[in-house]
């Protein structure tokens, strides 16, 4: 039969990303693409030990039905945990439980756009919140980066330009696919045109506990005096990436509907994977278990920072994040991101090109992004070094 997609997702495109894992099976590939967290984060033993004790004793529980906005006593532990870390959590606010922080975002959207509104984001951003608001039917409106965060002046041109605006989406700590950590001046700034616009603000914090160098900084969501902030968390990051539990605090109010929209999709996240962090955040050492993957992470983005600073050529810049798990690099004036993308996957090593994280997919970028939790110290060393010979193979 001829299959007559709706106008929402024929244009739709599938994750660079995600293509790009289809290239990683050929022998000897070194891959600077993957989001994925390192495997020597995952607490594997005490996931077994606390899987088992589930299935023993609460075996009803775990594979049962659950209520939509989830499992109780993780989300008790989930609120304490915020209040303590972030300062996050008011009277007016609620927590609940999704499918991983991506599904926070396209729920808020869902319930708070309609076809054709404007979702501001920063310019590049992550690809999946990028593709969750196009296939809601928002428009897009990039806003450039700079090192203390989001253009502020090219934020508020956004705003007047576009009345029907009715989310700001960032990630302001240890941004994907920058790297960069927004400051407080900025942070403040964007919330004060928030207000001044009556716009809503998507705070992403999937990498905020990971950390390195440098100080802390206040969520938006902590900063937050009219429910203004919806905030995405996730334990991708510091537990698994595959067990999908992800969190969401947002005004009652507007949970209240964002957990209408979650019953249409999923009717609940996963009740044993809940029920799993729940057991190891009570018995075991988050904290930590958080500060063991720091260090990780520390060590892997220096290692990174040192390879690029021996090899690349001068011409080439790149971010130094404080946390997080990944950089942005931008090749020299005049250099085809299309060549050299080919050339480096010729070459076996693979990144992704900055064009799949741009609101206007068109727009020309010169930008790739580098993962360094997944590669080991080795491919990081050898993979850099083949993308500064390619880079100068294609002067």
């Amino acid at each position: 039969m001829e299959y007559k997609i709706s106008n929402k997702f024929k244009n739709m495109k599938p994750s660079a990303i995600r293509e790009i894992f289809k290239s990683l099976g050929r022998p000897g590939a070194i891959s600077f693409a993957a989001g994925n967290p390192s495997p020597e984060s995952f607490p594997v033993d005490d996931f077994k030990r606390i899987a088992n004790d589930i299935l023993t004793q609460e075996p009803i529980t775990a594979l049962q039905y659950g209520i939509t906005e989830g499992y109780a006593p993780l989300r008790e532990l989930v609120k304490e945990r915020l209040k303590r870390v972030y300062s996050i959590g008011g009277e007016s606010d609620e927590t609940i439980i999704v499918t991983g922080g991506q599904q926070g975002i396209e729920l808020c959207c869902k319930v708070m756009c309609n076809e054709g509104d404007v979702v501001i984001c920063e310019n590049p951003s992550f690809i999946g919140a990028l593709n969750a608001f196009r296939s809601l039917g928002a428009r897009l409106v990039g806003v450039p980066l700079n090192e203390e965060g989001m253009d502020v002046l090219a934020l508020e041109n956004a705003l007047k330009s576009n009345p029907s605006t009715k989310i700001i989406y960032t990630i302001p700590s240890f941004h994907n696919p920058a790297g960069i950590t927004s400051t407080l001046e900025n942070r403040k700034a964007v919330y004060a045109l928030a207000q001044k616009y009556d716009v809503l603000i998507i705070e992403d914090n999937p990498y905020g506990d990971l950390r390195f160098s440098g100080e802390n900084v206040p969520t938006y969501k902590s900063m937050d005096v009219d429910g203004r902030v919806v905030y995405c968390g996730s334990f991708s990051k510091i537990l698994s990436a595959g067990i999908r539990v992800g969190t969401l605090t947002a005004n009652k109010e507007l949970v209240s509907k964002i957990v209408v929209a979650k019953q249409v999709e999923d009717v609940h996240t996963n009740v044993f994977f809940q029920m799993v962090c729940y057991r190891y955040i009570k018995e075991c050492d988050l904290e930590a278990h958080i500060e063991k993957i720091r260090r990780l992470y520390k060590h892997k983005a220096e290692l990174m920072i040192s390879t690029l600073e021996k090899y690349m050529p001068k011409d080439v810049s790149f971010t130094r994040p404080q946390g997080g798990i990944f950089l942005w690099c931008s090749l020299p004036e005049g250099m085809k991101l299309s060549d050299f993308i080919a050339r480096c996957s010729d070459k076996n090593v693979f990144v992704v090109p900055g064009t799949a994280f741009l609101p206007n997919e068109s727009e020309p970028t010169r930008s790739f992004r580098l993962n360094y939790s997944m590669p080991t110290d080795d491919e990081i060393e050898n993979g850099i070094k083949i993308i500064a010979q390619v880079i100068e193979s294609l002067r």
